[in-house]
This record gives structure tokens, sequence and C-alpha cells, in this order.
């Protein structure tokens, strides 16, 4: 009965192990051998250990056997590191095979850096080989003479290869397109130059050396289409205008309040002058009886003094000013 319990338990831990060595080594084995028909040197035990390190090993051996077939010099080290950094190791794989057969100059090192910097390290080889053309927005601006212009333009631009880690984008190509059509714009005389010209735009902008610092290279800049805008700075004389007219109204308005606000004090002031002169009018019979009661006033110099009135009345009459009243 022991030795019957002993036979089972090993026949257990013999189906048990070659599970595990068929789990590990049968697939390895079935690709050791697709890549040994396919010229490429692939370790068995790197096939099976690859597994071990979460490394897709299907994915290595097609990659190697596509870079052995097109001629690249990979090592399957090189291959199964740039997976375990979250690389896409057949995309780059396949720019090495573009870049060799355009006879571009690119390396496994550059190229896994360039996949790890988030470009599409495929794209910027065939960016190199058959250049991108980009159109930029509309750019509006103004000539010397106030006129504007409207430019849409056509950038042709190659991938640089050295320059894709660390390069600006295409971003970058635009904003300076544009900033260099508005330097060339508004440093025109006229628009009509610009117009007759348009040629002279993008030799101005090429000769500022926009793609420093870029991952691009820009071959030329062509001028697709040039429309006129406002005049900006008859725009700007109006608005001016306007300004300098409501100023103008505002000052106006200014003196004619101060002018209505004087008129109003000369008006109090008279009329206090007025009532003085009632109050002082209204104290002459008082003082006139004081002076008849002092004897200083007798009846006959109030009568001369009635008709010296009355008779400068008649000549104010007669000189067509009209009688007037003392005190009006």
């Amino acid at each position: 009965m022991e030795l019957s319990t002993f036979l089972t338990l090993g026949i257990v831990v013999i189906a048990i192990g070659l599970l595990v060595i068929f789990y590990f080594i049968g697939s390895a084995i079935q690709l050791w051998i697709q890549a040994i028909f396919s010229g490429a040197r692939v370790n068995l035990l790197s096939i099976a250990f690859m597994r071990l390190r979460k490394v897709s090993s299907k994915l290595i051996v097609e990659a190697k056997i596509m870079a052995v077939k097109a001629g690249i010099n990979v090592t399957t080290d090189e291959l199964e590191t740039h997976y375990l950094a979250r690389g896409n190791v057949l995309l780059v794989v396949q720019a090495l095979i573009a870049a060799d057969k355009a006879n571009i100059p690119l390396t496994f090192k550059r190229a896994a850096a360039i996949d790890l910097a988030g470009r599409d390290v495929r794209e910027a080889v065939q960016m190199s080989v058959n250049p991108k053309v980009i159109e930029t927005p509309k750019v509006s601006a103004v000539a010397k003479d106030g006129i504007q212009l409207i430019a849409l333009t056509r950038v042709t631009v190659r991938a640089n290869i050295d320059r894709l880690v660390g390069g600006a984008g295409e971003e970058t190509i635009l904003a300076r397109v544009g900033e260099g059509i508005v330097s060339s714009i508004g440093s025109a005389d006229s628009h009509k130059m610009v117009l007759e010209n348009p040629d002279s735009i993008s030799k101005h902008v090429l000769a500022k050396g926009l793609d420093s610092g870029t991952a691009f290279e820009i071959l030329s800049i062509d001028i697709a289409d040039v429309d006129v805008g406002e005049n900006i700075g008859a725009n700007l004389e109006t608005d001016r205008a306007e300004a300098d007219k409501k100023i103008a109204q505002a000052r106006a308005e200014e003196r004619r309040a101060m002018a209505i606000a004087a008129e109003q004090e000369m008006k109090a002031k008279v009329q206090e002058m007025r009532a003085k002169v009632v109050e002082a009018e209204a104290l002459v019979p008082q003082a006139m009886a004081e002076a008849f009661k002092n004897g200083n006033l007798g009846v006959m110099d109030y009568y001369k003094m009635k008709n010296v009135v009355a008779d400068t009345q008649m000549r104010e009459s007669i000189g067509g000013q009209g009688p007037q009243t003392p005190g009006k």
C-alpha cells in the first residue's frame, strides 16, 4: 500500500513537472525553431525566461526576425530592454528598417529614445523621406499705409532625426512663421508692394532661421493666398477723431455749465443789491420826516427836490428812455 501511494505521488510530481516544462519550454521551443529557420539566433533559455520577466517572447522573437531579415543588427537584450521600458518594439524596428532603406543614419538607441519621448519614430522617418506640408491659419497684418492684409501660408517641413528628442513641435513652427509674416508685412511701406511680390514674405521669413531648436527643417514657405482686409489706418483715424470730438463736447459742456453757474451767481448778487436798494429807499421817507422834524429840510426845499425829479423824468421820456421808477 505504501509502495503504490509512493508511485502515485511520483507520477503526479512527474506530470506536474512535465506541465511546467511544457508551459515554459513548449512555446519557447516553437519560437526557437521559428527563429532558427528565419536565420535569427535566439537562445532557447532566453525565450523561456522571458515569460518569467513578464516579457512577450513572441513579440521579441518576431521583432528580431524582422530586423535580421532586413539586415538590421539588433540584439535580443536591446529589444527586451525597450519592451520593459514600455516602448513600442515593433514600431522601432519598422522605423529602423525604413531608415536603412532610405539611407538615413539611425541607430537603435536613438530610435528607442525617440519612441520613449512620445514621438512616432516611424512617422518621423517617413517625414524625413517624404516632407510634410503644414498649412498655417490665416495671419492678419497691417502694412505701413494702414491697409490690412490676410495671408495664408503653406510650410513644407522635413523631420530632423537628430533633433526629435528635445526639439520643439509643429506648434512652434506655426507660431514662428506667423510672427515672421506679421513682421514682413508690417515693414512694407505699402500693401501694394506685398501684393505685387508675395514671395518677398517667404524670403524674409526663411532668412530668420525659424527651424532653429525645432524637430523639423523648413524646406520652403509658400504664400498660398493674400487678401486685402480693412483700412485699419483710416479706422484708427476715425476712432481718434470721434474721441477728440467727444472730448471737445465734454469741455464745451463744462464751460457752458461754468457760464450758467456764473450767470446764476451774478443774478443772485443783483437781487441782493436790489434788495439793499429797496431797503435804502424805504428809509428815505423816514429820513425826510426826521429832517422836517429837526428843521433840516424845509417845505420849499422839498418842493424843489420834487421839481428836479419831475424834470429829470421828463427829460428821460423825451430822450426815449421812458419814465423810470426809482429803484427799478
